[in-house]
Parts: structure tokens; sequence; C-alpha cells
């Protein structure tokens, strides 16, 4: 599984793009982000990533949750957002 780190500068259409090729190639992907700002620019790829995806029958399925970090010798607390293909 692919792991796709967000922050608050990254770009959502680049993001959106990433997040659909780890879909189709894997099936899933989780993408980390610590902050506000970068949660929304998740946030934001996740929707923009669905109308890439867009088969009809499927949809996005976005499971959140915390997650453990460490950044530069710092445990940090961020968000991840597991996503898949669900049918129906």
């Amino acid at each position: 599984m692919e792991i796709l780190k967000v922050a608050s500068s990254s770009n959502p259409n680049s993001v959106a793009g990433a997040i659909a090729g780890a879909i189709e190639s894997d099936g899933i992907v989780e993408a980390h982000t610590i902050g506000a700002g970068a949660v929304n620019q998740a946030v934001k790829a996740v929707a923009i990533a669905r109308r890439l995806l867009d088969k009809g029958e499927e949809n996005l399925k976005v499971i959140p949750g915390f997650i453990d970090l460490e950044i530069e010798g710092e445990e940090k607390t961020g968000i991840k957002f597991v996503i898949n293909m669900e049918q129906g």
C-alpha cells in the first residue's frame, strides 16, 4: 500500500492524481497529514480523486483515523485517511 504525505502546501490536484493512480494500481492508498491545513488539502484531493475515478457503480471509501508520527525526533499526532474503492 502506498503512503502519501500531504502538507498544507500540497496541490490538491496533484495529490488527487496520486490517489487515483494508487487506487488503480493497488486498490488502496493511505494519506498522512499533520495540521488543519494538510487535512483540508487531503479532503479536497479526495473529492477531486472521486471525480477522476468515477466509474458508475463504484465509489471511494475513506476511513479517517489518528496516527502517531515521528518528525525530526519528535512524536506528533496526525490524521490518516485510508482510501479504497467500494462496490455498489
